[in-house]
């Protein structure tokens, strides 16, 4: 008799399981209308369905928000280190501003082209070093954001997220970002079927 029970629960679940992956498909279905149509037709009904599967359990769900506020703690860390710089660079040209005034003022008459000379040279290669660490920096992060693009893209791939793939390639990554939105608004919906079920 508990085997019957045990295969009639099995039933069911799979039953739920099926209805549970019929409603995520027919909300992604839905969602992929309100993109544009060059994505919706890279969208197939396989790979929507088998994003609809590796949504059902709400895992992924999780996976998205944890990427989410990663990236967002990334994007501030980032944002703030080249706010220090900026405010460094500030700093560093008002004292100089500070210093030729000075020097300036107790220069002789005589003197001052030979110094403004020799000031506006000061000043040029401050300008130059400035310029130089704004790039480095800008170039620090962006390499930060490339990474953390290909750790979003490793981790959801492995977790068997259809679409999901460490590349580069500018299409696949737009593609892969209309995926995460879709993810994202089935998320704000509350289609996390396999939570309330």
């Amino acid at each position: 008799m508990e085997r019957y029970t045990g295969a009639f629960e099995e039933a069911v679940d799979g039953a739920r399981q099926q209805e549970r992956h019929y409603q995520l498909l027919s909300a992604l279905q839905s969602l992929v209308k309100e993109l544009p149509s060059s994505f919706q037709q890279r969208l197939s009904y396989t790979t929507l369905s088998d994003l609809a599967l590796a949504l059902l359990d709400g895992t992924v769900f999780e996976i998205v928000q944890g990427l989410l506020e990663i990236q967002h703690l990334t994007e501030k860390s980032l944002y703030n280190q080249r706010l220090r710089l900026q405010n460094e660079h500030r700093v560093l040209r008002q004292a100089l501003r500070q210093k030729h005034q000075e020097a300036q003022q107790a220069c002789r008459p005589h003197n001052l082209p030979v110094l403004q000379a020799a000031q506006q040279r000061e000043l040029e290669a401050v300008e130059h070093r400035i310029r130089e660490e704004q790039r480095a920096m800008d170039q620090k992060i962006v390499l930060e954001l490339d990474r953390k693009v290909a750790d979003q893209q490793s981790t959801l791939e492995k977790a068997g997220v259809a679409g999901f793939y460490v590349t580069t390639n500018p299409q696949e990554l737009t593609l892969q970002m209309n995926l995460l939105e879709l993810i994202r608004k089935l998320q704000q919906r509350g289609c996390q079927v396999g939570k309330t079920a």
